[in-house]
C-alpha cells in the first residue's frame, strides 16, 4: 500500500524565529493526531534544517530540503551537498520544482544528476514535473510531463525508482490561487502512473506515492486528495501556517 504524504515547502520565507514557531507549532499539533500510512515533510529553507531535524527527532515529521546540488564536496560556492543532508539526518529533498526550472535554468539532464546524488545517500527525491499555461491550452500537457519524467527519471532501475515520490505541479496553478480542478489533477496522476507502469510494471506504479501541488489549501484539499491517484500534496503557501497545513492533513 503506498504511503501518503503530506509535503510543505516553505520556499524562501520565515526569518529564524518565525520559523522556529512555526516548527514548534507543526509538530505540537502532530503529536494530538494519529497519522495512518501518512507522512508529513517539511521543507523550509535550508538555514533551518538542522532546527527542523532536531524537533523532528522526537515529533512525527521528517524532513526534506528544498535543493541541492550533485556532488559530495568541490568548489560550489553557496551550494549544498546530499553529503551535508544526509548528516543532518534529511530525508526528502525537492527536485525539478518548476520556479528551479525558470529562474535557474535547471534541465532534466542536471535534474537526473541530482537524483542519482540524493539516491546514493538515501535521501528520496520528491521530483516535480508540470506544464505551462500554453502548454494546457495547446494540449501539450501530456508531453510536456511525459518527457520530464522520461528524460530524469526513467534511467533508474526498479529498486532506486521505488524511492522517488512525484509531485504534479501544474505550472499554472502555483501561487496563483487557481488549482487544477479534481478531474484534472486525477487525469494527470492516473496518467504518470500508467507512464510508470509502461516503464517498470504495474506493481511499482501502484507503490508510487503521487502528489499533488499547485494552490492546494485548506478548502481543496478533502476534494483533491478524494482522487484515488491523488496521494496527498506539496503544500507551498498554505504551509506556512499551521492551522492551515493541519487541516491540509486531516484531509488525507
Amino acid at each position: 500500500m503506498r504511503k501518503k504524504i503530506v509535503a510543505g515547502n516553505w520556499k524562501m520565507n520565515k526569518v529564524f524565529s518565525e520559523a522556529e514557531t512555526l516548527i514548534t507549532e507543526i509538530a505540537d499539533a502532530l503529536d494530538e493526531v494519529e497519522l495512518i500510512n501518512t507522512e508529513v515533510v517539511l521543507c523550509p529553507p535550508a538555514l533551518y534544517l538542522e532546527m527542523a531535524t532536531d524537533v523532528a527527532y522526537e515529533s512525527n515529521f521528517k524532513v526534506g530540503a528544498q535543493n541541492v546540488y550533485p556532488a559530495d564536496s568541490g568548489a560550489f560556492t553557496g551550494e549544498i551537498s546530499p553529503l551535508m543532508l544526509k548528516a543532518l539526518n534529511v530525508s526528502y529533498c525537492i527536485i525539478g520544482h518548476s520556479e528551479r526550472r525558470k529562474y535557474f535554468k535547471e534541465s532534466h539532464d542536471f535534474l537526473l544528476q541530482k537524483i542519482d546524488a540524493l539516491l546514493k545517500h538515501d535521501i528520496r527525491p520528491i521530483f516535480c514535473c508540470g506544464e505551462l499555461l500554453p502548454e494546457r491550452e495547446s494540449n501539450q500537457h501530456f508531453a510536456v510531463v511525459k518527457k520530464q519524467v522520461e528524460e530524469s527519471l526513467f534511467h533508474l532501475g526498479v529498486d532506486a525508482f521505488s524511492k522517488v515520490v512525484v509531485a504534479y505541479e501544474p505550472v499554472w496553478a502555483i501561487g496563483t490561487g487557481v488549482n487544477a480542478s479534481k478531474e484534472q489533477a486525477q487525469e494527470m496522476h492516473a496518467y504518470i502512473r500508467q507512464l510508470i507502469a509502461g516503464k517498470y510494471d504495474v506493481e511499482t506504479a501502484e507503490n508510487t506515492t503521487i502528489l499533488y501541488g499547485g494552490s492546494c489549501n485548506g478548502k481543496n484539499a478533502l476534494e483533491l486528495f478524494s482522487q484515488p491517484d491523488v496521494d496527498g500534496g506539496l503544500i507551498g503557501g498554505a504551509s506556512l501556517k499551521a492551522e492551515e497545513f493541519m487541516q491540509i492533513v486531516s484531509s488525507l
